[in-house]
């Protein structure tokens, strides 16, 4: 596709549609090219052995030259986290992100060691030119400091992106500008990009401000150790806890590294005070139960985080005590209910007091708006185009639905999947192309190495397990030492199926000898035992585990 012929300006998403998560999205005019966000998303069960997935840069390799910079419009992992992989992958000019999102990208680049010093904070009144593009923002409410929309100017019309938001009338820190908001869609917006994330919910969302009621009262009323688990992001959430804490008189012990960076970066900004209420573990366990808040991760069940370790009882500094209330101050994320009720079941047989998020007690509310908020941004901007993004897609599709109850007519909007183009010129919109915009798997240090050969491996062998076939074969004769020895892992227990495992070493030995009569082949030989395997296996069990022969050259 010629991308830079027609004087138009492209606009496409390498992801954030179609899922909850690793947004990226691309504005191009002339021979410029600006990002807004680089995520990541974390996988489901159905990826065994994956950390995390992140977008497909092969487009931006391509045009690298073009890129005149990243910008970001909060410090959220699924807008963040992939920035480290982006750098390691192309050159970036600069990085410009609100005050609490550099903070958070400065920390991550420190901890993997990546050298880099354009990351530059913008305000509300920050203004970037470019030779084709300028740059603009506005301040939004979320769950997080410093959230921001982005304005795009282009000569073929005002692009508009959200990022993640809501609309608090009561926030924990300041208000969304509305006035701002209200004044770019008087000027006129050609193309609006707007959070779906919470467009299945109706109404309005819980304001901030009521879960910090709901929080008051229970430390009000509950004299024995509280204990938090909420998400190490959730900034503001975090604030009136350690406000409530320090209210109450109140000591605060912190367990979970992400909690960790983000307190001790929201203590250096100024957004969370009263630094002297925290402690070590070591200390609130000298002290009195109703002296002591343990601040925690672990709200989605994670196996390795520390409420999930606390439940098990198998945290070294911190054991359950039988007055201590557990506050899951979190949401279910989507795929966790399963492991985030187990996790709750076992506090529940510690003997310890639970409360989550119900209509009794809010103690949680979500960083995204609802329905109603929805159709207030629509109705603020009046663009004459939507395509809403950061949703899956039944949410971009419901989404899509409100903006049509808001007079923008049908033809004017665009459920998109990532990679998919619109074409912007002179005002006028149009669906033109699509680029690469695949998913890349994160293995430990490995990124983009794992393709779907792998993965439909793992997958089999997490289901069917493994066979390994152990062969010991003398060239010099063309002759089978001994017989084959068979290993299983995850397939069936050897000395519960001894008649399953001697069946298969005598199929092995037919096939071996099939196939050294007169040379020996290894690849021929591997071949075979796996086709007689496979088959007889499937017969007898209707299973397909990974069948790994393994040929050892003995001369004797």
């Amino acid at each position: 596709m010629k991308f830079f012929d027609g004087g138009d300006t492209r606009i496409f998403a390498l992801g954030g549609l179609g899922e909850v998560g690793k947004n990226m999205y691309c504005i191009m005019t002339g021979n410029e090219i600006i990002i807004t966000d680089v995520g990541i998303t974390f996988p489901s069960n159905e990826l065994p052995g994956i950390d995390y997935i992140i977008p497909d840069f092969t487009f931006l390799k391509k045009n690298e030259k073009k890129i005149k910079a990243l910008f970001i419009t909060h410090g959220h992992e699924d807008h963040i986290g992939g920035i480290p992989y982006l750098l390691q992958s192309l050159e970036i000019p600069a990085i410009y992100a609100p005050n609490q999102a550099a903070g958070l990208i400065r920390k991550k680049l420190e901890d993997r060691e990546i050298k880099y010093d354009r990351v530059y904070v913008y305000t509300e009144k920050t203004k970037i030119k470019f030779k084709n593009m300028s740059v603009e923002f506005f301040r939004t409410t979320h769950s997080i400091p410093d959230s921001h929309g982005i304005v795009v100017n282009t000569p073929n019309g005002t692009i508009v992106t959200t990022g993640d938001f809501k609309f608090d009338l009561t926030p924990i820190g300041p208000m969304a500008n509305l006035q701002k908001m209200a004044g770019i869609g008087e000027k006129g917006v050609t193309l609006l990009l707007s959070d779906s994330t919470n467009a299945l919910h109706e109404g309005f969302s819980v304001s901030e401000s009521k879960v910090d009621e709901a929080l008051s009262e229970i430390f009000l009323e509950h004299h024995g150790r509280i204990i938090i688990a909420t998400f190490a992001s959730n900034i503001y959430r975090l604030k009136h806890i350690v406000d409530t804490c320090k209210r109450n008189n109140r000591k605060i012990a912190i367990f979970g590294r992400s909690m960790e960076n983000n307190i001790e970066i929201s203590l250096n900004e100024g957004y969370i005070k009263h630094r002297e209420i925290f402690v070590t573990p070591e200390e609130a366990n000298q002290l009195d139960p109703n002296k002591v808040c343990l601040l925690c991760t672990g709200t989605q069940g994670e196996p390795l985080a520390a409420l999930s370790r606390i439940a098990n009882g198998s945290h070294r500094q911190i054991k359950l005590q039988p007055d201590d209330l557990v506050v899951l101050s979190s949401s279910a994320i989507p795929g966790n209910a399963l492991s985030i009720s187990k996790t709750i079941n076992k506090l529940y047989l510690q003997g310890v007091k639970v409360c989550t998020n119900t209509s009794l007690s809010e103690v949680h509310t979500s960083g995204h708006g609802n329905q109603e908020e929805l159709k207030l941004m629509l109705r603020l901007f009046m663009p004459k185009y939507f395509m809403p993004f950061h949703g899956e897609y039944r949410m971009l599709k419901t989404h899509a639905d409100l903006a049509i109850e808001c007079d923008i007519p049908k033809e004017n909007t665009f459920v998109l999947s990532n990679g998919d183009v619109l074409s912007m010129y002179k005002g006028k919109i149009t669906k033109d192309g699509t680029v690469p915009a695949g998913d890349v798997y994160i293995d430990g240090n490995r990124i983009g190495e794992i393709g779907s050969a792998v993965m439909k491996d793992r997958k089999i062998m997490s289901s069917d397990g493994i066979v390994v076939v152990i062969a010991n074969i003398d060239t010099n004769k063309n002759k089978l030492l001994g017989n084959p020895n068979i290993t299983t892992r995850g397939f069936v227990l050897i000395q519960e199926n001894l008649d399953l495992i001697k069946e298969l070493e005598i199929i092995s030995t037919k096939a071996i000898h099939s196939k050294i009569d007169k040379h020996v082949n290894y690849s021929e030989i591997k071949s075979e035992i796996t086709n007689q395997l496979s088959t007889y296996i499937y017969e007898k069990t209707g299973r397909n585990p990974i069948i790994l022969p393994v040929i050892m050259d003995i001369k004797k």
